[in-house]
């Protein structure tokens, strides 16, 4: 069978168009991700039909994924990671989690599904990439309000991954079995780890790894590429997930390179150029062009479950910032509600695993993408809102905001339109 490209032609174009007409309306604060999926939506067989998912699609897709999740990873900052700003976030994720099984629960005694503990770990992420430039805008990002925020989101990105890879991979074995191979794929992970940083301790190596990090020979962005794939096709072999093998391969990344230089400061800025350059819109695009419009919108009842899904992440995911009200501004616990219940990324990633595993319904999972989608849009807006009352987070805001208009079109940062995780993938 001849592959064609007309398809991914049709992709890549809306993958450039959605930023670029966000560009012309900076006003207008919405993730350049929200776009892309509506508009997969619109070209796709749902509404117009002029794209379908052929093979050539399928693969830059499922990389897409891959990469999405390896970039979440690379957003994990293990350094913030310790202290009381540690344990309120373990704890108000271990909350989180506890309301996510008693929402799902609920959920599935009203008839809304048939697996509450799938639904309850898709409500337990948080969209940290949507949030890193709302704070960065607030000037918050070092502050801790900031500091929770970023650790509450690295830790429901990272859990909600392993529980989703535990509970629902392909590998149909018991969970005693799940577990022996997830331990066995962090015993490579972690030989993979000290490997990395001895070679980033070779005096010899590193020369050779400088003179060719900016040559066409890119070695360090292969080498990256080296670890992502081979976590991934490992990941693959021990029937776990695809997107476990990509988030751990991030996270070492994370946790070797921990001044963010690695010898070089372009290091990360190249990794998320060709990931969010090149692969994540087109799954991004891709999912909107495979999302069933139809099933959400066969029956009223339906639609109805996307209200209850965003105040399901509202509970589950906002109630848990209650617990910062000690070591936070009383006037931004609603703030870090609201950041903390956003999600997308994670949604799409794990509803694509359900759907494969007919462990969701099309309906449910179109319904679950539609809160996401609307959580994004809905929810850093009303914070950056909250902030902008307070005199003196609404003047860094300003200060930022004109900072950033002066540079314009000569080096717009890569974050400003971000979707992982942090998870971040999340």
């Amino acid at each position: 069978m001849e592959l064609t490209f007309t398809n991914l032609l049709i992709i890549v174009a809306i993958g450039f168009a959605a930023p670029l007409g966000l560009g012309f309306v900076p006003s207008v604060r919405v993730p350049s991700v929200v776009i892309e999926i509506v508009l997969g939506i619109l070209v796709g067989p749902a509404v117009l039909g002029w794209v379908h998912v052929d093979d050539a699609v399928q693969v830059f897709a499922t990389v897409g994924l891959a990469y999405l999740l390896f970039l979440a990873g690379l957003e994990i900052d293990f350094m913030r990671l310790r202290g009381r700003v540690l344990r309120l976030a373990l704890l108000g994720f271990a909350v989180s989690l506890a309301l996510a099984i008693v929402v799902g629960v609920a959920l599935k005694a009203g008839g809304l599904t048939s697996q509450p503990l799938f639904v309850a770990i898709v409500l337990s992420a948080t969209s940290l990439g949507v949030l890193v430039p709302v704070l960065k805008d607030a000037d918050e990002i070092g502050s801790t309000f900031g500091q929770l925020v970023i650790a509450a989101g690295t830790i429901a990105d990272f859990a909600t991954v392993i529980l989703l890879s535990l509970f629902f991979s392909r590998e149909s074995g018991s969970t005693a079995s799940k577990v022996i191979l997830l331990g066995g794929l962090f015993v490579v992970a972690v030989l993979a780890a000290l490997t990395i940083a001895g070679v980033e301790h070779s005096r010899r190596l590193g020369e050779v790894l400088q003179r060719l990090q900016d040559t066409t020979a890119q070695i360090r962005i292969r080498a990256a590429f080296v670890l992502l794939i081979g976590l991934v096709a490992l990941a693959t072999e021990l029937g776990l997930e695809v997107i476990l093998g990509a988030f751990i391969a991030g996270a070492i990344i994370s946790l070797v390179d921990r001044d963010r230089a690695m010898t070089h400061p372009d290091f990360r800025r190249k990794l998320e150029a060709a990931g969010f350059g090149i692969f994540i819109p087109i799954f991004f695009v891709t999912t909107g062009v495979r999302y069933d419009l139809d099933a959400l919108t066969a029956h009223t009842s339906t639609l109805l479950h996307v209200p209850v899904f965003l105040a399901a992440l509202l509970i589950v995911r906002g109630l848990p910032a209650l617990l910062y009200r000690p070591v936070i501004p009383r006037e931004r616990v609603p703030v870090a509600v609201l950041m903390q219940a956003t999600s997308l990324p994670f949604i799409v990633a794990a509803t694509a695993v359900g759907l494969a595993l007919d462990v969701v319904t099309p309906a449910n999972a179109a319904a679950l993408i539609a809160a996401g989608l609307l959580s994004v849009v809905i929810f850093p807006a009303l914070s950056l809102m909250l902030l902008r009352r307070d005199p003196k987070c609404s003047r860094a805001i300003d200060d930022a905001m004109a900072a950033r208009k002066t540079i314009v079109g000569a080096a717009q940062p890569l974050g400003d339109d971000r979707v992982v995780a942090a998870p971040s993938a999340g």
